[in-house]
């Protein structure tokens, strides 16, 4: 049973910046990417080191699904491929692990009537058969009130407002040292150019007759339901199968702009990058 694309949506949280999100689909699978933040100079080429790998992974994923893939070995395949290319295309070697590109995930691929979502890092999937409620895929919610926590705590002690930025003396340090725990037990698992992750991305079975529905998102749209609470999980279903996605997106950053130093929700950027993927499973 196929998906069928309901509505899709990716945009960057400023027009300074690149989009570090990425978005991939075909007959039986689709997954979001969100590129994490870059701490260093740039070692790839192209707009940011996050973005190269969010897009190569969306690609080198859907490829190897479309070649028969079962969604774990895609996964070990695009990760193998992402560590090949690093190493080919790099500027040089980095000197620690924050200097590397990494993202998190959300993967749903579709078989013999079930759902296999494989995920990494702070993505989400939201996923709902006919007449019952939402089913979460993926880690995120916790994730992402550790990180609100983290912010706040962190801006506290430097007497920043948190939406200051990740690139501020006063923070980048304490990142730095954050992310070089990156695919280690302590400091968890992303996807990126280190097929070691491959066994550690979490995994979400459900069952998925005709008629269910999945929204994809990377953290950066799940924060009207995750940071914001306009929605839960299952109101953030409904709205967007009722409003679509754009109408989502103008209230998301309507509430980022009445709040641009994070005082009221903790982050450390007005407005991140936000990409939600609609579908539905057909007959």
């Amino acid at each position: 049973m196929p998906f069928e694309i309901l509505d899709t949506l990716s945009m960057a949280g400023s027009a300074e910046r690149a989009n570090d999100d990425a978005l991939a689909h075909f007959k039986h699978a689709a997954v979001v990417l969100d590129g994490a933040t870059g701490l260093g100079d740039a070692l790839m080429p192209g707009q940011s080191d996050a973005a190269w790998l969010a897009n190569f992974g969306a690609r080198r994923l859907m490829a190897h699904l479309r070649e028969g893939a079962s969604a774990k070995r895609a996964v070990r395949a695009a990760l193998e491929d992402a560590e090949h290319s690093f190493k080919a295309l790099r500027r040089r070697e980095p000197a620690e692990t924050y200097e590397m590109p990494f993202a998190s995930m959300m993967l749903a691929v579709e078989r013999k009537g079930a759902i296999n979502a494989l995920s990494f890092g702070d993505c989400a999937g939201l996923i709902r058969r006919p007449g019952e409620s939402v089913e979460i895929a993926g880690e995120a919610f916790e994730k992402r009130a550790r990180e609100a926590a983290r912010v706040g705590k962190l801006a506290a002690a430097r007497g920043l407002a948190p939406a200051a930025g990740v690139s501020r003396p006063e923070f980048i340090s304490a990142l730095r040292a954050a992310r070089n725990l990156v695919n280690t037990e302590k400091g968890g698992w992303l996807f990126g150019p280190d097929v070691r992750a491959a066994g550690h991305a979490k995994e979400t079975q459900l069952a998925a007759p005709a008629g269910t529905v999945a929204l994809l998102l990377t953290d950066g749209f799940l924060a009207l339901a995750s940071d914001y609470h306009v929605y839960d999980a299952d109101q953030l279903l409904a709205a967007a199968q009722s409003k679509g996605l754009k109408a989502l997106a103008g209230e998301l950053r309507g509430i980022e702009e009445s709040d641009p130093e994070g005082r009221k929700f903790p982050r450390f950027k007005k407005s991140d990058d936000a990409t939600a993927l609609l579908l539905r499973v057909t007959d």
